[in-house]
């Protein structure tokens, strides 16, 4: 018999399972990497909608308004504007481009409450998909504004407005999907790396946008709608909600049948700290012996118990619980209760404003300082969002490797702000610098950012308190990537106000503002070190 072709080989090494966990890891990859696509254009379009106007210029066209009202009230041409894009094209442009930025932000956030308990009572394939195809068509709206010659600013508002409500429907149901489909233990890494298509969808939304705003600056609107309206599509097609939906099981398995975050089981909180729980299995109180055991990494309980962690390692009362068609939805106040939930949504408030800040405003910073046209300063801009990659994936690595997700955050947090404060020093001195500390800060910045909205959340949406309910996950995301949503819309707002007096204001609010991000992780971190110490002593006992 001949031998197998090295590819089909390649292929029939990996089991069923295995390549329906790859297929859902890479299609939501995607489908999240475009909803940040669609929203990166209004950065980058920035430094287009106001264009610096030499003064002598600013004078004459000055004087030739003030002839021509006298003359007669003739309605200006759409774009005669040598300064911009009417009504962006004023002294006050950096008020009113914030006010887009909190516009769509303000929304996103509002909606993302809503969004988790709503998301979480309807299929995911359904909701998700209405939600993109909504997205892609209000994303595009905004640049049709420039091919009708629409002046009013309302417009504009409205727009990201209504899309950001839109766009909330995307983060729930993603990660809710991919919590389905992915187990604890080496969560952090996976997540780490999946969290990428926020930067990899910064990074296509910058060079779509880039390559049209110095020529027809609609279509660096118009083509990202297109495009996340096709994913979408694809999203109805090919999105499986549940590995249970084709008989899949629900963790990466290496030793045969793992346990589903979701299966019917009956554990004791010593079969959660020795990875023994297997199904409807109660496990009796372990001696030292068994309790020495190394912990099935699938299982691993990465979020310190809000009580007591040693406690923890002695309770064997038992808890049970349902499977996700079996149970009722999480309450908004019961999801807060989850310990943790309320310290890292605050956290993230914090972390997200700073990243978000730079996420809208960083291109036209680059136009300031470094004298760039929109084109290049877009395209420079996206060496955050590489450095975002790494800092996301690093983040995960760490706190998989030392199990403390409130340690990790705080540690680059604890980094990042003497980071913006060189940043802010360093990239006046050319260009050279600026390059270096965009990649630094990335990484610093989204870190932590990357950490909490990914395996975080997913940790807290299945914590052991929830008794195996899968269906909290989409709440709990929620709540806390709503709570950052608000950082998110107060980020650019301010920087909007702060910014006409001088950048470097800006970035002393940013250093603020992480300042405060690891303020409320303290009291985790604290508790996080407690208990691996306490762990400790218990194991030389």
């Amino acid at each position: 018999m001949a031998q197998l072709p090295p590819g089909i080989r390649f292929i029939t090494s990996f089991s069923r399972d295995q390549w329906y966990r790859a297929f859902i890891f890479t299609l939501t990859f995607f489908l999240y990497a475009s909803f940040h696509l669609s929203r990166k254009p209004i950065s980058i379009v920035k430094g287009e909608l106001h264009k610096h106007c030499a003064a002598s210029h600013e004078v004459e066209l000055s004087s030739y308004r003030e002839y021509a009202a006298q003359i007669q009230p003739v309605k200006k041409p759409s774009n005669a504007s040598q300064c911009g894009w009417e009504p962006f094209d004023k002294n006050n442009y950096k008020q009113l481009l914030g006010a887009l930025d909190y516009s769509f932000l303000c929304a996103y956030a509002i909606g993302m409450y809503l969004s988790g308990i709503i998301g979480e009572r309807l299929p995911i394939r359904y909701y998700l998909t209405v939600g993109m195809l909504a997205s892609g068509l209000f994303t595009a709206m905004f640049g049709l504004g420039y091919f009708y010659n629409i002046h009013n600013l309302w417009f504009y508002i409205m727009a990201q407005i209504a899309n950001g409500l839109v766009q909330t429907t995307g983060w729930p149901s993603v990660v809710t999907c991919i919590g389905n489909w992915f187990g604890k233990g080496r969560r952090g890494l996976i997540m780490g790396i999946w969290n990428s298509h926020t930067s990899v969808g910064n990074i296509l939304g910058s060079l779509i946008a880039a390559y049209w705003v110095s020529t027809c600056w609609g279509l660096s609107f118009v083509m990202p709608g297109v495009i996340i309206a096709v994913m979408g599509i694809f999203c109805f097609l090919f999105l499986i909600e549940h590995p249970k939906d084709i008989s899949c099981s629900s963790t990466p398995s290496s030793h045969g049948h793992e346990p589903s975050i979701s299966t019917e089981f009956v554990v004791s909180s010593n079969a959660f700290l020795n990875g023994a729980s297997r199904f409807r299995v109660h496990m009796p109180t372990l001696n030292a012996k068994e309790a020495s055991k190394p912990q099935d990494p699938e299982m691993q309980h990465l979020l310190i118990d809000s009580e007591n962690c040693t406690a923890s390692q002695n309770s064997s009362s038992a808890i049970t619980g349902e499977g996700r068609h079996g149970t009722s939805a999480i309450s908004f106040l019961g999801a807060l209760r989850i310990p943790g939930v309320i310290e890292f949504s605050l956290c993230l408030l914090f972390a997200k404003l700073v990243s978000y800040t730079f996420l809208f405003w960083l291109p036209l910073y680059i136009t300031n300082v470094e004298h760039l046209d929109a084109k290049r300063a877009g395209d420079l801009s996206t060496l955050f969002d590489v450095g975002g990659i790494f800092g996301g994936i690093l983040a995960g690595l760490i706190s998989d490797r030392l199990e403390k997700r409130a340690s990790t955050c705080g540690m680059m947090l604890l980094l990042a702000a003497p980071t913006l404060y060189m940043f802010s020093a360093v990239s006046k001195m050319g260009l050279e610098a600026t390059v270096v500390m965009l990649l630094i800060s990335g990484a610093l910045v989204n870190g932590p950012y990357a950490l909490i909205t990914t395996a975080v959340s997913a940790d807290l949406g299945t914590h052991k308190s929830l008794k195996g309910n899968a269906r909290a996950l989409s709440t709990v995301t929620a709540i806390i990537d709503g709570t950052g949503s608000v950082g998110a819309a107060l980020g650019p707002l301010l920087a909007g106000l702060i910014s006409p007096s001088g950048w470097n204001n800006v970035f002393y609010m940013l250093m603020v503002a992480d300042a405060c991000a690891l303020l409320f992780l303290l009291r985790l971190i604290q508790k996080e070190l407690r208990c691996n110490a306490d762990h400790t002593l218990f194991k030389e006992h």
